[in-house]
């Protein structure tokens, strides 16, 4: 019989929560909407009672959500929980075919999202759209006076059990997010409430954040990093959030930031370099922490980040199978002391979180390699995802013995801080040789001097008959012609392997980018087999 005793879930977690921060401000957005944790509560407990009882079927578990980082995504991911409902954020920045194979494989009835919104997508989607604004007038008198009973006068102990949350148990899946498909087609990782919960856990023992800390909310919700970071902390945590839709609107982060007070900004490199360019010193005050993720973090960008904002950016490093974080620096004079002393080495991605568990193996034969060897990193701990869904043989390729292989190429240093080299997909196999891109990209960079705070190029690679594959650089407009370039590389001592040849160099317009700020690794692989057509 389930009672108080029940585990600490995620859900339970945010009733208490939202109950001690009743009368501070939790949420905002850049549309002007602003709740305390009490206001929370009460609208996402009458959206819950609205959703049960005219939305959503009694036997229907995954739900979808098309809706960017706003109040209203907030509401409805807080609300789904509390019913015992997967909440699936679907990636609105993906076609429309991808979306809808997403929706397919979790059997998606229902997507819940606002009419302003899915009318900017233009989509046409095989599943019901639920709108938002038409569920406000469904709100009856007697919705809103039972929860603002249960929000304000039920004690905690007798709320969740009316609402159910005893019964949850911490393996139970509470979201599936997809894969950004940054090199093939979106997975479905499941993820339990353990695996989110032990993700909170590990950021407060790590990062302290405390009741007067403010996030920025700019990575969507479909994005793990966003999911987790900026919505469960503020969520289970004592620190509020405010949330803009576009991370690229640098204007209005930097009101956001300014009106708010942020202390804490989570974001890719490629937001960073945005930031940088159009945000003043004076807007960013109050922040204290920026930690990047989701792809390397050049050192230039680091340098032009801490000069004109006076706080030094520190590297985490996750993925989304990993619920998503594994390791982080420890921003200084804001973690753990007792974690702290010397916490934080730039060029790697910090030591893993407490409880976690790293290891390097050999890329061939598998063998668990020494400490400072380059090799396959593997996660082992209450992060790891139940699995890929409705692809089991996918799950078992990728976790053995509770051991997950991230496909990342690492060197784990002697003092835990874990270095990552490359991505296993961002090498090539040339003359029998693995040609690592990312060294490459670093080179030309440095030829270019045009700082790494710019995306200028990418290194790919495409089918060859002599060689196996065969190196190819997009790029934006460049001061250097590729002749120079590749002579330039041969100077460093690069090998000759890894130098493209001076016709692998074509000019695009853009580099392509993932709706998360990652690099379209995929976008990047199709425009360069386009380009190298023939």
């Amino acid at each position: 019989m389930p009672s108080s005793s029940s585990p600490m879930v995620l859900p339970r977690t945010f009733l208490r929560t939202m109950r001690r921060a009743s009368k501070r401000l939790k949420v905002a957005d850049s549309i002007g909407t602003e709740m305390t944790g009490g206001t929370l509560l009460l609208r996402t407990l009458v959206l819950r009672r609205i959703l049960q009882r005219d939305v959503l079927a009694a036997d229907e578990k995954n739900v979808g959500v098309l809706l960017p980082p706003s109040a209203g995504a907030f509401l409805v991911n807080a609300a789904l929980p509390l019913m015992q409902r997967v909440t699936v954020n679907l990636n609105y920045t993906v076609a429309e075919n991808v979306m809808q194979n997403c929706i397919d494989q979790a059997g998606i009835r229902h997507v819940l999202t606002s009419r302003k919104f899915a009318e900017k997508l233009n989509l046409k989607l095989n599943t019901e759209l639920v709108y938002l604004e038409d569920l406000k007038p469904l709100a009856r008198l007697s919705d809103k006076v039972i929860a603002a009973v249960q929000a304000k006068l039920l004690p905690v102990s007798m709320l969740e059990k009316q609402l159910g949350l005893l019964t949850i148990k911490p393996d139970d899946l509470l979201t599936i997010v997809f894969t950004s498909g940054s090199t093939g087609e979106p997975k479905g990782v499941m993820l339990s409430d353990e695996n989110l919960r032990s993700n909170v856990a590990a950021i407060e023992a790590v990062i302290r954040l405390t009741d007067q800390d403010v996030i920025l909310g700019i990575l969507p919700f479909f994005h793990s990093f966003g999911y987790m970071v900026t919505f469960w902390t503020v969520m289970t945590l004592g620190l509020a959030g405010v949330y803009h839709f576009n991370p690229l609107d640098a204007q209005q982060v930097s009101k956001l930031c300014a009106k708010y007070g942020v202390t804490m900004m989570v974001a890719t490199p490629t937001f960073f370099r945005t930031y940088l360019k159009r945000c003043e010193p004076a807007e960013l005050k109050t922040l204290q922490i920026a930690v990047g993720g989701a792809e390397r973090f050049p050192k230039e960008l680091i340098e032009a980040f801490a000069a004109k904002f006076g706080v030094r950016p520190v590297e985490g490093y996750g993925c989304t199978e990993l619920s998503p974080l594994v390791a982080v620096n420890i921003p200084p004079g804001r973690g753990n002391q007792k974690l702290a002393d010397d916490g934080l080495r730039e060029g790697t991605v910090g030591r893993p979180v407490p409880n976690v568990q790293v290891r390097v193996v050999d890329l061939d034969s598998g063998a668990v390699l020494e400490s400072g060897k380059a090799g396959m990193l593997q996660v082992k701990g209450p992060n790891v995802m139940q699995g890929y869904l409705n692809r089991p043989e996918l799950t078992e390729k990728a976790i053995a013995d509770g051991w997950y292989n991230t496909g990342d190429v690492a060197i784990l240093h002697p003092d835990g801080f874990i270095q990552i080299t490359g991505r296993e997909s961002r090498f090539s196999k040339i003359g029998g040789e693995m040609v690592p891109h990312i060294k490459i990209e670093e080179n030309l960079q440095q030829l270019l001097a045009t700082g790494e705070d710019e995306l200028t190029l990418v290194v790919t690679a495409v089918p060859d008959e002599r060689k196996g594959e065969r190196l190819v650089v997009l790029h934006t407009a460049i001061p250097i012609a590729p002749k120079e370039l590749c002579k330039g590389l041969s100077e460093r001592g690069l090998p000759n392997l890894w130098i493209p040849g001076t016709d692998s160099f074509f000019q695009v317009e853009t580099i392509p980018i993932l709706g998360t700020g990652k690099v379209d690794l995929k976008g990047v692989k199709d425009k360069a087999l386009e380009l190298t057509a023939g």
